[in-house]
């Protein structure tokens, strides 16, 4: 009795292990449900507006020549190998040979060369054989950085309009601002993603978002900052990646005059950041007054961020005539309205008239800039949105980055408020879900399995 007892305990031991092993192994099939709030009415990444969900839709149908991970480190994409010559002007780089686009045709260097053309008309893009050259109007010595960008993807633009790309998935059904649906590339050169599709809703407010989620709808949506916290104690997964999205006050020209430049001053001392993020954004982001994160540049923390009402008062005694700014908003996000009134509110306390307005015609306009991780090509980015003059960098040392980005902030063009982490809602069923520090998926890579006991 006793040996039976001791067989049928090890039996038992084995199934339970063997049971567990299947939960933890990665299976193949299925359907992935995403509810997102993005509406973009087009996937092209050189023509649409840049965002962390157009970022993450596009990555999963095209790539770049070259790559940069969490650490802002490059590494190969679809060239294995680049180099410059001693001027950095002229660089190569070298392809992979065997890749194909979603439609079967191969990718080769005269068709890289012509996708970097199209989306970039003023570089002089040439092929080699296997290579891909391009030459630069003047020295550039962190050039690869800039090709690991989205916007310099490498898409195949059909002449029916349709496009292709290298991507884990390709597209089986485009609704633009509605629907995207996306099925596994089963020949993708580093391997079959898990799921088998991806079927993603778009447009939908965050009320819609969650019901679609508690009623098993969808299995991965994306989460308001404010709503973050609310959300981990319902009982979401929720995943974060680091503060990767830069919310700043950005003016539509350069000061006229030292006292228009005193009064973005006073402006910028006015705002109660600490405030707004313990109210509005319940807890989450960072105060800054810097354009990169700390993580990132390791300075960040010299920008001072607490408000100063006296010396904000001060500032703008030194004006005799206090113009009256208008601040524009997303009229679609509702803590960006939040967040403008409260700023106006914050100004009025140092005798500045700032009128909050939806009009993309204004003085001032609170924009959401997301950021890359790697900080050269991040401020480059940040200046570019912001119509700011591009910064000069001489090397990606510290040093020099905070020279470049002192002199970004020095013209009062730009205040930045906050950064924000991009934050999203996993059900149980998506195993190995994750959100890089960058705020980039890694949808090729989940799987669906059973939802913990």
């Amino acid at each position: 009795m006793r040996r039976f007892v001791w067989l049928w305990l090890a039996i038992s031991s084995l199934v339970g292990a063997q049971c567990a092993l299947s939960e933890t192994r990665p299976q193949y099939g299925g359907t992935l449900h995403v509810s997102l709030h993005a509406a973009p009415g087009s996937l092209d990444p050189a023509s649409a507006t840049d965002s962390f969900e157009l970022r993450n839709l596009t990555s999963l149908l095209f790539e770049t020549m070259v790559e940069t991970d969490d650490a802002g480190r490059l590494r190969p994409g679809l060239s294995s190998s680049w180099q410059s010559g001693s001027n950095q002007r002229r660089w190569q780089f070298r392809l992979r040979r065997g890749i194909k686009f979603h439609d079967g045709t191969l990718l080769t260097a005269e068709g890289a060369a012509a996708a970097l053309r199209a989306a970039n008309p003023a570089w002089r893009v040439l092929s080699e054989a296997d290579q891909v050259i391009i030459e630069l109007d003047a020295p550039n010595a962190t050039f690869p950085a800039e090709l690991a960008l989205r916007r310099h993807a490498i898409v195949k633009r059909n002449s029916d309009g349709s496009l292709a790309g290298t991507g884990p998935f390709h597209i089986s059904d485009w609704q633009p601002g509605k629907k995207l649906s996306l099925a596994a590339e089963e020949s993708y050169w580093r391997g079959r993603p898990f799921v088998d599709a991806i079927e993603i809703e778009l447009g939908k407010n965050t009320h819609d978002q969650q019901l679609a989620f508690e009623l098993g709808r969808a299995q991965l949506i994306d989460v308001p900052a404010e709503q973050v916290h609310r959300d981990a104690m319902a009982g979401y997964h929720a995943i974060s990646s680091q503060p990767i999205e830069l919310l700043a006050l950005v003016f539509t020209r350069e000061a006229q005059s030292p006292e228009e430049k005193a009064l973005r001053e006073a402006l910028a001392l006015s705002i109660e950041r600490s405030s707004i993020r313990n109210v509005l954004l319940q807890g989450t982001g960072q105060p800054t007054a810097s354009i990169l994160p700390n993580w990132m540049n390791g300075y960040g923390f010299v920008f001072p961020t607490d408000a100063n009402l006296s010396a904000a008062r001060h500032a703008r005694e030194q004006v005799r005539a206090t113009p009256a700014w208008t601040i524009s908003y997303d009229a679609g996000d509702g803590l960006s309205r939040l967040i403008a009134e409260r700023v106006t509110l914050n100004a009025r306390d140092a005798e500045l008239n700032l009128q909050p307005t939806s009009n993309s015609s204004a003085d001032v306009r609170l924009a959401r800039i997301p950021l890359t991780s790697d900080a050269r090509s991040a401020l480059v980015e940040v200046a570019r949105a912001a119509d700011l003059p591009m910064p000069k960098i001489a090397s990606d040392s510290a040093d020099d980055l905070y020279t470049a980005e002192s002199a970004m902030l020095s013209s009062r063009r730009l205040i930045p408020l906050f950064h924000l982490p991009v934050n999203y809602a996993c059900a149980a069923t998506v195993k190995a879900c994750q959100v890089s520090s960058s705020g980039a998926w890694n949808l090729q890579n989940v799987w669906l399995g059973p939802p913990k006991p």
